[in-house]
């Protein structure tokens, strides 16, 4: 498995070009030609139409917006933009993150950052400007008041509701450390 960034796009790109029998460039140019702007019309576009995995739709429309060219430390300063307070949130749940192995790899995108290992096993958002959400995969765990249960086809199985990082308890650290075990 690649365990860096770099070598993760690199490998999802080879992998784009011996599904298709065509490169990144092209899937990013017929998405920028088709006249689309949302990101779940071109991931339809993608998926339905020209038959492209979940993963390789959101490579493809990631690349056509620019995305991948980021900086990673330039996609998180934006996201806690006008949301200082809630960074040391992040901080502290990417700082336990660390400490479950050397397999962790961090993600920033846009608009949240991806732990994962084999698989993502956690996702933060700051959802708004008073509160980050820690996204889970935590297949077959009920959910609580605290730890709760997201639709069916949603990117992780749950959420918690975060907005000091005096949250980050006992409860919080253990259900992150069980999605890890379970990537």
């Amino acid at each position: 498995m690649a365990n860096s960034p770099d070598k993760m796009l690199e490998s999802m790109k080879t992998g784009l070009l011996e599904k298709t029998g065509k490169p990144l460039d092209h899937w990013t140019d017929l998405v920028r030609r088709s006249g689309l702007e949302k990101f779940g019309e071109q991931m339809n576009l993608l998926k339905t139409e020209h038959g492209l995995t979940h993963g390789y739709a959101n490579l493809v429309c990631q690349a056509a917006k620019g995305n991948l060219d980021a900086d990673q430390d330039d996609l998180l300063e934006a996201q806690y933009k006008g949301k200082d307070s809630l960074r040391p949130i992040y901080d502290t749940l990417a700082e336990q993150a660390r400490s479950f192995g050397k397999d962790v790899e961090i993600a920033p995108k846009k608009t949240s950052v991806a732990f994962r290992r084999s698989k993502n096993f956690a996702v933060v958002t700051p959802a708004t400007k008073s509160r980050v959400d820690l996204g889970l995969n935590l297949k077959g765990v009920p959910g609580t008041d605290r730890l709760l249960e997201e639709k069916p086809g949603s990117m992780c199985t749950h959420k918690v509701r975060l907005t000091s990082v005096d949250e980050i308890d006992g409860d919080v650290l253990a259900w992150l450390a069980d999605a890890y075990g379970k990537a």
